[in-house]
């Protein structure tokens, strides 16, 4: 062989290779894994709350362990339109995943639906988008569970009888809105028949605004006897309010709130019981689901099963729910053992 056809040939060989290099590494932000690991955007429904700091906690150690990067972020005011910039931003940055907690389901869910477009794995948690824009819904505990039992913690708390409001988040807000519709299902049980749901008010996840609601209830309803607030901005806050009205012992506040924020509620006996989850366990669970769906061990097909690192087997049930979490309640005897 001449060497000029020598040559030619090695020039050959290199195109083929260099083109099978760049075919290599094409393909969908959801399928591409650098020697970094997979990259996934963590979107909470607003930044600085302490229950989504401690999401991150969790989520940080599981990315550890699983070699991954998970960026945290998110907007400052609860509301689906602020978290649509974001998932925008996420997907031009070549992130592989998204785990998000919807404020509005149908607000992020066009968004959302983009993102897959462009082979971006997308995953709720805590509160869930329309289905069709998400793969896997990492839940909470069962939500019918939540609902009744704050119901239930209420009621015994105030002999079965009075009226009560409740303060949530954001109306739209789809883990709220469910455990509302629970907590109205069991007040139609014999058990509540003396309980009557007043008022449902929303202070939007934001602690100035709760509180303004949580003293309007006060002032709107003299004879109320309780007050569930199913977010820990909101429980926070109406425990506040009542503690500074010296009426711990006449409005009783229970639902969803971290340990940390209210020991003192607890320990001065203004809240009884609350509960809630452990919200790092919730964070570690969201982001072993993200990379088994990106590492193809997992679809979203009901039935489906992965071992969640050190939090064990998950199952994929109907809808693409998962319950990421179990429940617990909180009480003066176990409220130090927290630890968040």
């Amino acid at each position: 062989m001449s060497g000029k056809r020598l040559r030619l040939l090695i020039v050959a060989v290199a195109v083929v290779a260099l083109a099978a290099g760049l075919t290599a590494g094409l393909g969908s932000a959801g399928s591409t894994k650098t020697k970094a690991g997979y990259k996934i955007f963590l979107l909470p429904k607003q930044i600085g709350q302490p229950v989504f700091n401690t999401n991150n906690l969790g989520a940080q150690e599981a990315a550890k362990a699983l070699g991954d990067k998970v960026t945290y972020n998110g907007p400052t005011e609860a509301t689906g339109s602020k978290q649509v910039p974001f998932i925008d931003t996420a997907v031009r940055q070549g992130y592989n995943a998204i785990i998000i907690s919807a404020d509005d389901p149908n607000a992020v869910a066009p968004a959302l639906k983009r993102a897959q477009a462009k082979g971006v794995k997308v995953i709720s948690y805590d509160s869930d988008t329309a289905p069709n824009a998400r793969t896997i819904f990492v839940s909470g505990p069962d939500q019918k569970a939540v609902g009744f039992a704050q119901v239930e913690w209420l009621g015994s708390q105030i002999g079965y009888k009075g009226d009560f409001a409740i303060l949530s988040a954001t109306a739209t807000a789809t883990n709220q809105n469910a455990w509302i519709g629970y907590m109205k299902q069991a007040l139609k049980l014999p058990k509540y028949k003396n309980m009557k749901l007043v008022k449902i008010a929303y202070g939007n996840d934001n602690d100035a605004k709760s509180l303004q609601e949580a003293q309007g209830l006060l002032q709107a309803y003299p004879n109320l006897r309780g007050i569930i607030a199913p977010t820990t901005v909101g429980i926070a806050a109406a425990a506040r309010v009542v503690t500074q009205a010296k009426k711990c012992s006449q409005v009783r506040v229970t639902g969803l709130g971290l340990p940390s924020q209210m020991k003192s509620y607890v320990k001065a006996n203004c809240v009884l019981k609350f509960g809630l989850w452990n919200e790092k366990d919730f964070g570690y669970v969201a982001v072993q689901t993200a990379h088994a769906l990106l590492a193809g061990k997992l679809t979203g097909k009901p039935g489906q099963s992965f071992i969640a690192g050190r939090l064990g087997k998950r199952t994929v049930g109907k809808g693409g729910v998962m319950i990421g979490v179990p429940p617990f309640a909180w009480t003066k005897a176990t409220v130090d053992s927290a630890g968040f």
